[in-house]
């Protein structure tokens, strides 16, 4: 399903990004049952999961260029030749940005209700969940609350990973599988766990 991991030595000493900033949906929500998109935005999102689903999951693996194709009708920003799996869950697509040679792969779920950016040849495995939604509790209403999710290049997300909103996996990383994402992760490390943590530094297989 996914290309070959590429082993790169990048400075552990990098900076770690600030976590993005979470915004509310809809501020004067004033009720939990009540809708905070608006009806053109709902419509809008029930026609891009007709069209996914008429013409885009059932198709072969070879079929990526048409559904990335389908991506690119419903405003997702495409750089270079990512890939698609079929199965793939994608809940709003203008706001995904995908880079040559990302990867989002079998029933990876991408709940974009905010921007998810995948980094170029960055691996989204199995059934990973990237979710840049939650709620403020905090309130009566609960009101959704959206952050921006992004994944370095040469990154790898291992199967059935959470990362939750606002987190930035660094360039080069390498998140284990189950892990739940609760913190921005560094550029060039291994890191897991619930909660996921940094565990050393990722090295190329030849080295010392």
């Amino acid at each position: 399903m996914a290309p070959h991991l590429l082993f790169v030595r990048l400075p552990v000493s990098h900076p770690v990004p600030v976590m993005e900033e979470k915004k509310l949906v809809k501020p004067d929500q004033t009720s939990a049952s009540e809708s905070p998109w608006p009806l053109g935005d709902r419509l809008l999102r029930l026609l891009w999961e007709f069209c996914w689903f008429a013409f885009c999951g059932w198709t072969p693996k070879p079929l990526n260029p048409w559904r990335v194709l389908w991506l690119r009708l419903f405003g997702a920003k495409i750089h270079g030749t990512p890939f698609v799996h079929q199965r793939a869950r994608i809940s709003i697509p203008w706001n995904l940005t995908l880079h040559d040679r990302a990867c989002l792969g079998d029933r990876a779920n991408a709940y974009s209700l905010g921007q998810i950016e995948i980094g170029a040849r960055a691996t989204v495995a199995q059934e990973v969940y990237l979710s840049t939604g939650t709620h403020d509790f905090a309130r009566p209403a609960i009101p959704l609350v959206t952050a921006r999710i992004n994944i370095g290049h040469d990154a790898f997300i291992g199967a059935r990973a959470f990362v939750m909103p606002g987190i930035t996996v660094g360039a080069g990383s390498i998140i284990g599988a189950c892990s739940v994402v609760t913190k921005d992760v560094p550029p060039g490390v291994m890191a897991a766990g619930n909660p996921c943590r940094v565990l050393r530094p990722r090295t190329p297989p030849n080295a010392g």
